[in-house]
C-alpha cells in the first residue's frame, strides 16, 4: 500500500521523435511538410474529382473516395504533431490526448484494412461476375460496405486502447517515437504488460490476417479469371481495372504486417520508426499517384479538373 502511495503517475508524455537526427530537423521539417501537403492536396483532388464527375459515379470510385478521405485523416492524426517536434521545444502531449491519438490512428488504420477488402470484393464481382455485377454491387451495397469499414474500424481498437489506458505509467515519460503507438507506450509502463501485449498482438493479427486473406482470395479468383480471357487486349484491360488497388494493397499490408503481426518486443523501435513512416507518411502520399497514373479514367478526370481550374483563372 505504501509503494502505491509513493508512486507518481504520469499525466503527460514527451514525444522524442528522432533524437539522433536533431541536426537535420529543419531539413526533415521541410521534407515532411512537403510530403504532407502533397498527400492532403492529392487525396483532396481525387475526392473532389470523383464527386464532381458523373462518369466516376460507380462503386470503384465511390470506394476510392472513402479511401482518400481516410488517408487525409490518417496522416493528419500523426504528421502535424511530428512536424511540431522539429521546430518547437515543446514536445509534450497529455495522457488523454495521447490515448486519443492512439485510438484515432488505430481506428483509421483498421478502417483502411476493411475498405481495401471491400474494394477487392468489388473488383472480384466486376471481373469474375460481370453479368451480375450491377445487381449485386448496388448503391445500397456499396454504401453498406463503406459504412461497415468505417464503423468496424472505429470499433476494433476500443479494447486495445482501453487496456493501454489502464496500465500504470509512473515514469519515465519519454516516448521514443514520433507519435503515441502501442509498442513504445508498453515499454514505458511500470506494470505488467504481458496480457495487454498478447491481447493487442492477437487482435491485430486477427484483423490484418482476415482482411488480407479475403483480399488475397479475391485476387486469386480475379487473376484466374483474367488468365482465361482469350485476347491479350482483354486481359490487359481487365487487369488495368484492379492494378492500382493491388499495388496499394501490397504496399500497405507489407508494412503493417511487419509492424503488428509480431511480438511487440521483437524489433527495435528504430526499425519500427522506419516502417511506421512508410505506412503513415509515404503510403498515403503514393495513393493519389498510383490511382492517377494507373487508372486511365481517373487520369483523364484529374487532367480535366486542372483544365477547368486553369480556364477559370484565365477568365479572371
Amino acid at each position: 500500500m505504501g509503494a502505491a502511495i509513493n508512486t507518481t503517475l504520469v499525466t503527460e508524455f514527451i514525444i522524442l521523435g528522432f533524437p539522433s537526427l536533431q541536426k537535420i530537423y529543419p531539413l526533415l521539417f521541410l521534407l515532411f511538410l512537403s510530403i504532407y501537403s502533397f498527400t492532403v492536396a492529392g487525396n483532396l483532388i481525387i475526392f473532389i474529382t470523383v464527386l464532381t464527375n458523373y462518369k466516376l459515379q460507380i462503386p470503384m470510385f465511390y470506394f476510392l473516395n472513402h479511401l482518400s478521405a481516410m488517408e487525409i485523416w490518417y496522416t493528419s492524426v500523426i504528421v502535424p504533431k511530428m512536424l511540431s517536434t522539429f521546430v518547437t521545444s515543446s514536445r509534450t502531449i497529455y495522457f488523454r490526448n495521447c490515448m486519443i491519438q492512439l485510438y484515432l490512428f488505430s481506428s483509421l488504420g483498421a478502417s483502411e484494412c476493411y475498405l481495401l477488402t471491400a474494394m477487392a470484393y468489388d473488383r472480384y464481382l466486376a471481373i469474375c461476375n460481370p453479368l451480375h455485377y450491377s445487381s449485386k454491387m448496388t448503391n445500397a451495397t456499396s454504401h453498406q460496405l463503406a459504412s461497415g469499414a468505417w464503423i468496424g474500424g472505429f470499433v476494433s481498437p476500443i479494447l486495445p486502447v482501453a487496456l493501454i489506458s489502464r496500465l500504470v505509467f509512473c515514469g519515465p515519460n519519454q516516448v521514443n517515437y514520433f507519435y503515441c503507438d502501442a509498442q513504445p507506450l508498453l515499454k514505458l509502463s511500470c506494470s505488467s504488460t504481458q496480457f495487454t501485449e498478447t491481447a493487442i498482438s492477437m487482435l491485430a493479427t486477427g484483423l490484418i490476417f482476415s482482411s488480407f486473406l479475403l483480399t488475397v482470395l479475391s485476387y486469386i479468383f480475379i487473376i484466374s479469371t483474367i488468365l482465361r480471357i482469350p485476347s491479350a487486349i482483354g486481359r490487359k484491360k481487365a487487369f488495368s481495372t484492379c492494378a492500382s488497388h493491388l499495388t496499394v494493397v501490397m504496399i500497405y499490408y507489407g508494412t503493417i504486417t511487419a509492424m503488428y503481426m509480431q511480438p511487440m518486443s521483437r524489433f527495435s523501435l528504430d526499425i519500427n520508426k522506419v516502417l511506421s513512416l512508410l505506412y503513415t507518411v509515404v503510403t498515403p502520399m503514393l495513393n493519389p499517384i498510383i490511382y492517377s497514373l494507373r487508372n486511365k479514367e481517373m487520369n483523364d478526370s484529374v487532367r480535366k479538373f486542372f483544365k477547368r481550374i486553369n480556364n477559370g483563372n484565365d477568365c479572371k
